[in-house]
Formats: structure tokens, C-alpha cells, sequence
């Protein structure tokens, strides 16, 4: 395991340990973050009346930059995947998007943000999710067994971003979609001066920029790729939403 994987592993770890023994809410990304406060991290970018159809303990360990489910635009029936799924919010909205007849899955690498998930689900009654622990770049699902993949905030903390995107590419079916919440660079800032905004477990020194994000994609594969910022985030570093598709295997749009 990486030095950064193990840091970010470890940050995650505590974030969740504070809602399961303590009922306390994580802060966002990065334990000195200061932005918190204005609403461009965390629960307060879910609007009122998804929170209030979640468990507490889901909301209190929402540490994302978006909301993907918003993103993603889910139908009855579906299978999503949602990366580094944390305490499962996105899990969780997600499973009564796709219904009783659909499959939200949720991954995450770290045991006690698995317990809270697990925990969530359970008080939520939601029959339809299962939590899975790997990692992002190894991706414990078949090829081509899912329609959907959610993440929010979460590919940014990756040091494998091309293994992240080929495995995004390999579990989705074909015409299957992204749907992501993510931190993205402005494309005039080098690595350094990302560095400079934020350490790498506060989701800020790792992030692509814009036109790295839309070429990583392009090259593994995938089509109809769109990288659009929402709200800025510090100085030159914005939260923004992914979209980008499979090809179909009849060519038709999805």
C-alpha cells in the first residue's frame, strides 16, 4: 500500500470512527479545510428533503463535493456503482432511484467506513445495496455488470487514475454511464501550484485538471465526455460533475 493511499485510508478511517462512536460530523476532505463553512463540501450540497429520507449517521459522514445521483440521472431498474462509497449516502439515494428492481453497489477500501455504511443501510431498510470492500483501481465486479458509476470526490485521491478509468470502463456495460462528483484543476495550474491549495488527502493536490480529466477518459475508452465545473472551490481548484458514456455496442445513444 501506497504511503498516500495508507494516509488517505487512515483519514477516512477516523472521519468514520467520529460518526460511529461519537455521532460527530467528519469535516470536509481535509481535516484544516476552510471552506466547509460555506456549503461546497459535504451534506449541504443535498437538497433538504434527500437528507431528511436518510439516517443521520449517512448525512453526518458525507464528505463529497457534489451529488452525483443528481449527476447521473438514474432509471428504475438500474445496477450503480458508486466509488469510494463512504458512509453510503449516494449508495442509499441511489437504491430508491434504480428501485426494488435495481442494485446499488457501493465500494470502499476502509472497514469502519464499511460498518457505518452497513449500519445506514440497515436502519434505512434498504434491501437493495451491497458494500464491498476493494479498491478503486481493482474494482471486485465482472466485466460489463453495470449500467451506472457514481463517485464523489473520491477519484481525485487516487495515484492511478489511469487504472481507475479502465476499470470504470471494464465493469460498465456497454452505452453504461458516469455520472461523477469530483475536484478538478483549472488547466493553467501546475502540479505545484495544486500542491500549494491543498495537501492530497484533501482532495486538492491530486486533482486532474480539466483537459487531463477529459483525455484520461478519452483514452480509456470512453465517449460523450463532459467536465464541467459547478462552484470553485479555492482559488483555481473547482468542484465539478463528469458525464461520459460507453460505446454502444449498436452505436445508438443511450
Amino acid at each position: 500500500m501506497s504511503e498516500t493511499r495508507e494516509q488517505v485510508r487512515e483519514w477516512y478511517q477516523q472521519a468514520a470512527l467520529n460518526v460511529l462512536e461519537h455521532g460527530v460530523a467528519a469535516d470536509c476532505c481535509d481535516p484544516a479545510c476552510a471552506v466547509a463553512a460555506d456549503g461546497s463540501l459535504g451534506a449541504d450540497l443535498y437538497a433538504p428533503d434527500e437528507r431528511g429520507e436518510l439516517p443521520e449517521d449517512a448525512v453526518l459522514a458525507s464528505l463529497g463535493c457534489g451529488n452525483p445521483t443528481a449527476v447521473a440521472e438514474l432509471r428504475e431498474g438500474e445496477t450503480v456503482l458508486d466509488l469510494g462509497s463512504g458512509g453510503g449516502i449516494d449508495v442509499l439515494l441511489s437504491a430508491r432511484r434504480v428501485g426494488p428492481s435495481g442494485k446499488a453497489f457501493g465500494l470502499d477500501m476502509t472497514d469502519e467506513m464499511l460498518e457505518l455504511a452497513r449500519r445506514n443501510a440497515s436502519e434505512a431498510g434498504a434491501e437493495n445495496v451491497e458494500f464491498l470492500k476493494g479498491y478503486v483501481e481493482d474494482v471486485p465486479l465482472p466485466d460489463g455488470s453495470v449500467d451506472v458509476i457514481i463517485s464523489n470526490c473520491v477519484i481525485n485521491l487516487s495515484t492511478d487514475k489511469p487504472a481507475v478509468f479502465a476499470e470504470m470502463h471494464r465493469v460498465l456495460r456497454p452505452g453504461g454511464r458516469l455520472g461523477i462528483s469530483d475536484v478538478v484543476s483549472a488547466d493553467e495550474l501546475t502540479s505545484e501550484q495544486r500542491a500549494e491549495r491543498g495537501n492530497f488527502v484533501g482532495c486538492i493536490a491530486g486533482a486532474l485538471s480539466f483537459a487531463e480529466y477529459r483525455a484520461e477518459l478519452e483514452r480509456s475508452g470512453f465517449e460523450a465526455i463532459e467536465v464541467e465545473p459547478t462552484h470553485e472551490i479555492v482559488d483555481g481548484m473547482f468542484g465539478a460533475v463528469v458525464r461520459a458514456r460507453t460505446p454502444s455496442t449498436t452505436g445508438a445513444e443511450t
